[in-house]
């Protein structure tokens, strides 16, 4: 049986990243797939051939109007069936948030969620956006019941995905709301394949702030995560935290999916 190994990384800007040898981390991991979110470029930003000399010769991107913004970019070994970005939605999609890439029997979303830390217009931003996402992926599951939805989501799930549960001001990523949006987003349709594999291991973090030594001190997050419908969750064959990786904020994460 064949492993296909997808990785989502926030690179908080893909050419601040290709800086800090991303190139190398992804030549010594070799994933089937990448989603990359928060690329911050244009696609004739930067240039296709450092992907290309790696095999991913399928290079799909799907950047925000606003330069140096947002965006995400899917490369890709094999060739997609079908590439679809956007959400014909445009609040969302001026921002670039959503990219769809179909393969033989799964189809894959690459998503960057909003973040609510500029300031309350924003959460709400964000929140719109997550009462705007569920149904928008039951109309998805119509066609193809088969779908991973790979990012960063940027919320806090659990209590075990941020290190300081007991805290008081609920910034956003980390209100009642949101976690309740992941509770039934996990509960219906589709499964945490990092915890499907891993179970409630602690301390694993995606996210550290820059201030006061947070990733040298573990004092994290969890708010990149990799869904995967229950139709799927039996083929789910490892899922990773690559925390020893460093090229942005956040870290990348992965599954091995057997095919």
């Amino acid at each position: 049986m064949k492993k296909l190994k997808i990785v989502s990384y926030n690179v908080n800007g893909i050419r601040a990243a290709l800086k800090k040898d991303l190139e190398g981390w992804l030549k010594k991991e070799n994933p089937d797939i990448i989603c990359l979110q928060e690329t911050k470029a244009q696609e004739d930003q930067v240039d296709p051939e450092i992907f290309n000399s790696l095999g991913y010769v399928h290079q799909h991107w799907f950047s925000a109007e606003k330069k140096g913004y947002s965006g995400v970019a899917t490369f890709s070994k094999i060739k997609p069936n079908k590439v679809v970005p956007g959400m014909k939605m445009e609040a969302y999609d001026i921002e670039g948030r959503m990219l769809r890439t179909d393969f033989e029997d799964f189809a894959l979303y690459n998503c960057y969620f909003p973040s609510g830390s500029a300031g309350e217009e924003r959460h709400q931003f964000k929140v719109e956006f997550l009462n705007d996402l569920a149904p928008w992926f039951k109309k998805q599951k119509r066609s193809q019941k088969n779908i991973i939805l790979v990012g960063d989501y940027n919320v806090v799930h659990q209590d075990i995905d941020i290190h300081n549960p007991q805290r008081k001001d609920k910034p956003s990523g980390f209100r009642p709301e949101e976690r309740a949006w992941m509770d039934e987003w996990f509960k219906k349709d589709y499964v945490d394949a990092y915890r499907q594999i891993h179970g409630n291991i602690e301390d694993k973090y995606t996210w550290w702030s820059y201030r006061s030594g947070a990733r040298k001190n573990n004092k994290g997050w969890r708010i990149d995560y990799i869904s995967v419908s229950k139709a799927l969750a039996d083929r789910i064959m490892d899922a990773e935290i690559h925390s020893d990786a460093h090229h942005s904020d956040h870290c990348p994460i992965s599954i091995k999916l057997a095919i």
